[in-house]
This record gives C-alpha cells, sequence and structure tokens, in this order.
C-alpha cells in the first residue's frame, strides 16, 4: 500500500528524514509515534503531496485513494449531513454520471460499482458514523454554521470516515473528542476495512485500534509489529541488546589496543600488532540507543493550608446570559480530592471549571469556598492569554520583579523548557512547549486546587507520562477534564458525570463506566461496596499514602539542586583552570583550584549516588503502596 525509500528531508537546517525508508502492507493499521517536533505531521504532507522531499521516493498503490483531516468543515449553511455525504467524491460523481449516461456499458459499470460502495445505504452509514462522534439526530441536520470549531473538526474527521479511502491518513484526532467520541473512534479504526496511519500519543487508542507501530526516531522510520504496550517492550529489549552488542565491541577493541600499544615497537610482535590495528579499523561500533531526555513538570505545592471541603455545591447552577447550563449540583471537594470529570462534550464539563475556578458566576443555590483558596485553571482556550511577542522569560518577568534573572530562568526551566526556548517567542513554540509554560504560569502561586481542562492534547506520550508523575507528587486537590484515559487511571481516585444538564458524584470506577458507553452492559447502579462513605475512605487512604512519599520526594529534590550547584562550581572550576598562564601568574591558586575540582568531582559523584539510592527507594515505595 505505502513504500517509502530513503526519504531525505531537512527544514532550516534540520534534518527530520535521513535516509529513511519504511513498507507499510496493506490492511496495515499503524499508529504513528515520535516526539514532539520530530516530524510526523511533515511525513503526512509530504505522503500528500504538499511539500517535495530533498531527495528518495514516496510509492502509493496508483488505484489507492487516500485521505485524511485537512481541516474543520467549512462554516456554511449547508447540514452536517449534506456535508458528510459530499465527502465520498466517487459516489457524488457515480450518482451524477448516473443520470446521465446512455451508454448501455457504461450504465451497468456505473451501477455495479455504486453497489460495491454501497451507495444505496449512505444515509444510514454517515448518520451512523456521525452518532458515534456524538451527533443527535437533531444536530445531524442543523447548518454547520451553527458549530464550534472543536465540532466542525468531528465534522471534517465523520466525512474521511464516511469516504472509506484506501489509506486512511489521521493526525491526532481524538483531540478534539470526549471519550465517549475515542471509545467510538477506537472500535471503528480496529474494524475499519482498509488501511490507517494515524498519528497519536493516546495510549489507549494505540494499544486496542492499531495492530502495528511506526517509530520515528533521529530521522529514521521503524515498523514494529503489535501494539503500542508490545512496541515498548521490543523497543527496550532491542535497546538492551544493541547497548551490550555495543559494550562487548568496544572492549574487544580496547582489549586489542592494548596488545597494539604493548607490542607494536617489539620487532617480534610487530606483525601481529599490525593485524589487530586493521582488525581494529574494521569494527564499527553501533551506535549507543537511548531514550532521549524528557523535561519533568513541576507543580508548585500549595503555599497554606485550607480548611475543608475546599469547596462545597448546594443546588447549584450555573450558565450564560441569564441561561441556566448547569443545575441541581451538589457536592464537595476536599484538599486531598482526585477527581475525573467526564462526559459527553457539550454537557457542561467546561462550564463547571469555569466555575469552581470563579471565572463564572453562581446563579442559584450555594457555592462555599475555604478561605483563602488558591485555584489554578488550564485549559486549551486559555493558550490566548500568552502573548506571542513575549519569550517565556518575559512572561515570568512580571511575577518575579525583584529576581535576578538567573532565578527566572531556573522558574522557566522547572516548567520543562531549555535554555534556548527560553529566549523563544510564544508564537514560535510547539504546542506542547506552550501548553508547559502556561501551566507553569497558572500554578505559579502554589494553587490548592489544580483544575485540568484536556491538559494532554500537545504532548507526546512521555511528556504525558512525566505529567502523570507531577499529578502524583502534587499535594492539593486535582479536577481533572481529560479522554486520556491512562492519564485518568493513574492519577485519580473518583469520577464525576457531566450529563442531563448537571454534575453528578459517580460510585464505579472508569473501567465500568467505559463499559456502559460501549454497550457492553447496562449503566452500572451505585455499587454499594463503594458508598460514598467508602470513597471517602479510599480517598484519604491514597491521600495518606502520598503524604507517606513526601519526606522522600523533598529528598530528591534537595539532592537534585546539589548536583546542579556542584556542577555549576565544577564548571566554574574548570573555567578558572583552562587559564594557560594560571600557573605561571599564581602557582598557588592553581594547585588549590585543582584540589578543589577534585573535592568537587568527588562530591558530585556521591550526591549522585545517593540521588540514584533514594529514585530506587522511591520507586519501590510506589510500588508497594499502588500508586
Amino acid at each position: 500500500m505505502l513504500k517509502i525509500s530513503n526519504l531525505n528531508y531537512s527544514i532550516e537546517g534540520r534534518t527530520l528524514f535521513d535516509n529513511a525508508s519504511l513498507t507499510l502492507p496493506t490492511g496495515s493499521k499503524a499508529g504513528f509515534v515520535g516526539r514532539n517536533g520530530s516530524g510526523k505531521t511533515t511525513l503526512f504532507r509530504i505522503l500528500k503531496g504538499e511539500i517535495p522531499t530533498d531527495s528518495g521516493t514516496v510509492e502509493i498503490h496508483h488505484r489507492a485513494k487516500m485521505g485524511s483531516v485537512a481541516q474543520e468543515a467549512p462554516a456554511t449553511q449547508d447540514s452536517v449531513m449534506d456535508i458528510v455525504l459530499e465527502a465520498d467524491k466517487e459516489r457524488l460523481n457515480l450518482l451524477a454520471e448516473a443520470e446521465t449516461v446512455t451508454d448501455p456499458m457504461r450504465i451497468g459499470e456505473v451501477h455495479t460499482r455504486l453497489a460495491e460502495i454501497e451507495a444505496h445505504s449512505a444515509e444510514a452509514r454517515a448518520s451512523a458514523i456521525l452518532k458515534g462522534l456524538g451527533f443527535d439526530q437533531t444536530k445531524q441536520n442543523e447548518p454547520c454554521a451553527n458549530l464550534s470549531g472543536g465540532w466542525r473538526m468531528r465534522v471534517s474527521l465523520a466525512g474521511v470516515l464516511f469516504a472509506k479511502p484506501d489509506l486512511l491518513l489521521l493526525d491526532e484526532p481524538t483531540n478534539y473528542l470526549d471519550l465517549e467520541g475515542t471509545l467510538w473512534l477506537e472500535g471503528y479504526l480496529a474494524n475499519y476495512p482498509y488501511t490507517v496511519f494515524m498519528i497519536s500519543h493516546d495510549r489507549d487508542l494505540l494499544n486496542k485500534a492499531v495492530s502495528s507501530i511506526v517509530h520515528l526516531d533521529k530521522g529514521g522510520l521503524t515498523f514494529y509489529r503489535g501494539a503500542y504496550d508490545q512496541f515498548e517492550e521490543n523497543r527496550r529489549l532491542q535497546m538492551d541488546i544493541n547497548n551490550k552488542q555495543r559494550e562487548k565491541q568496544l572492549e574487544q577493541i580496547a582489549h586489542m589496543q592494548s596488545f597494539v600499544d604493548r607490542f607494536r615497537a617489539k620487532a617480534t610482535k610487530a606483525k601481529q600488532a599490525q593485524s589487530r590495528l586493521k582488525r581494529i579499523e574494521k569494527i564499527k561500533p553501533v551506535e549507543a540507543l537511548f531514550d532521549e531526555h524528557v523535561a519533568p513538570f513541576t507543580f508548585p505545592q500549595p503555599k497554606r493550608a485550607v480548611s475543608a471541603p475546599i469547596i462545597d455545591l448546594e443546588n447549584a447552577s450555573t450558565g450564560y446570559d441569564g441561561k441556566p447550563v448547569l443545575s441541581r449540583m451538589n457536592g464537595r471537594i476536599d484538599p486531598e480530592d482526585r477527581i475525573a470529570l467526564v462526559g459527553i462534550n457539550g454537557n457542561g464539563k467546561s462550564t463547571f471549571a469555569k466555575l469552581l475556578a470563579g471565572e463564572l458566576q453562581l446563579m442559584d443555590g450555594r457555592l462555599t469556598k475555604a478561605r483563602k483558596l488558591n485555584v489554578a485553571h488550564f485549559a486549551q482556550h486559555q493558550m490566548d492569554m500568552l502573548k506571542p511577542k513575549q519569550t517565556p522569560l518575559e512572561h515570568v518577568e512580571p511575577l518575579m520583579p525583584y529576581d535576578s534573572e538567573a532565578k527566572r530562568r531556573a522558574r522557566v526551566a522547572q516548567m520543562g523548557l531549555t535554555t534556548s526556548r527560553m529566549d523563544t517567542l510564544a508564537e514560535n513554540l510547539s504546542g506542547g512547549e506552550k501548553a508547559r509554560l502556561l501551566m507553569g504560569l497558572v500554578t505559579f502561586n502554589g494553587p490548592n486546587l489544580l483544575i485540568l481542562d484536556e491538559p494532554t492534547n500537545h504532548l507526546d506520550i512521555d511528556s504525558r507520562d512525566a505529567l502523570v508523575q507531577a499529578l502524583n507528587e502534587y499535594e492539593g486537590a486535582v479536577l481533572i477534564i481529560s479522554h486520556d484515559r491512562h492519564l485518568i487511571e493513574a492519577t485519580v481516585d473518583q469520577l464525576w458525570i457531566a450529563a442531563e444538564g448537571t454534575i453528578s458524584v459517580c460510585d464505579y470506577d472508569l473501567d465500568t463506566y467505559q463499559r456502559s458507553l460501549t454497550g457492553t452492559r447496562d449503566k452500572p447502579e451505585p455499587n454499594k461496596a463503594n458508598s460514598p462513605g467508602d470513597k471517602k475512605k479510599d480517598r484519604k487512604v491514597a491521600a495518606e499514602k502520598r503524604a507517606q512519599l513526601a519526606p522522600l520526594r523533598k529528598e530528591i529534590k534537595q539532592l537534585e539542586s546539589k548536583v546542579e550547584k556542584l556542577n555549576q562550581q565544577l564548571a566554574q572550576t574548570d573555567k578558572a583552570l583552562e587559564d594557560p598562564d594560571l600557573f605561571q601568574k599564581d602557582q598557588e591558586k592553581a594547585v588549590q583550584l585543582g584540589k578543589d575540582r577534585a573535592d568537587l568531582a568527588k562530591d558530585i559523584e556521591t550526591a549522585e549516588e545517593l540521588w540514584l539510592e533514594k529514585l530506587a527507594t522511591l520507586e519501590e515505595a510506589q510500588d508497594e503502596l499502588g500508586l
């Protein structure tokens, strides 16, 4: 279906593809993974013919129809259903031809092809796809102009799925979907009859909807059979084997070089030494494989404790322009709570988040907040609050007006931005880098409650894992709105549901909720074993487990700071020792600097060993506590 041979492509001096090759068999369901900015979307543009390659070839079967979601559906008065039906150009052309064709042979060919592509059931198929993506019958007949940008993206996705291309290219298709839509798409793609090539950072989607993984790393493309978890396991095994082979090769080279150094000058051994030199030249050690460093997320801990509950709702309602969107809301959030808010898009999840964050007013009922409660709210639409012509360092400056530039840079580094990106204009940052900057800004003052609305949309898989770790280390309350099941399952203790114009506390887990959505069982009744009292007890236990590890995490952070400080001192000492005239100008100082350097190197080694020990202890403790 798809064959890429010796592909080379560079942009602005940066190589994205270096002699990359890939064969994707017909009928494959392949997930396309790699770090943000590595070139995944660029490859899709090359496949679609939008940009030329520097060299190499791309071959797609000459009769294959390729389809992708290029942009959101147009904001016209055409109905959602009509726009989806128009996406299948072949069907439209055949229907038009059937009205005018007169040649009997061609008439037969046209009607045969219409039968093959199931033209008679087009509306039913389009309606089923739209329903799966969250469009009820009323919404299917609405003008597309009435929809938001996110819903128009769903229309475009529905259109390309309806057209059933032979090669389906999808770039982060779940970014505009809720959990319900994601689960439907997962099942649809798993049963899609043709070839799928999909960029995604959704671990669950890659485990259940695809049967192979294409990994883009260091400009090369590698095909792995199996879903994402199997890919991770295979890659880890490959890295271990590769690096052990490299160690053996280097040991062999060192052994032969030692022989050469010892015996090259001896006439009786000169011939053997020369032979070993030739063998050394022929040995090409394999390149070391390792995972690139992923910058961690760091959320400042709450600066002050607040009394429980931090938020209490009693028959509360809120909405826009005097019209309620949510009502009859009852519940409480305690300082240690970890909550996931799920529900179909349009049912008020983001509205609820804005109410808790103080961005929307209460219309009726009661909403009580703890005194001096600090709430941080992250949402995708808040990307607009970033100033495009300012750097991350300039964004932080108003929050640290009396601090040195070094301290400001250290704070930006905690957000996961490298030194070079600190001085890059916000408009030139990647989506993931903007998300890191925004999270760092909204959590700057140590909130008691952290509200994250779809925080993973622009993060790759490793960055999502870093976010999970940061949330588990954060000691305040957390409310997450997300379709990322891995994030939810790894960080929260309870589930809330937005449905039927209200927010309800759920007494069952995410797995049971998913089964109710996919129709594998009816919506479950509240589990008596999981009563609100039991849930609160579970949350308290989870909070106590996290508290047990807090001193160890603090110790690890202190060691990290110590190692960083020692390395800075070592760098300053090395710089001083680089002065060629130092020994002539001040021999005593030179000697002292040499001693200082040796002491610093020893201190760094000791601190790093202790840091590694503490990390291992933390991992073991997390496993024992089930965190």
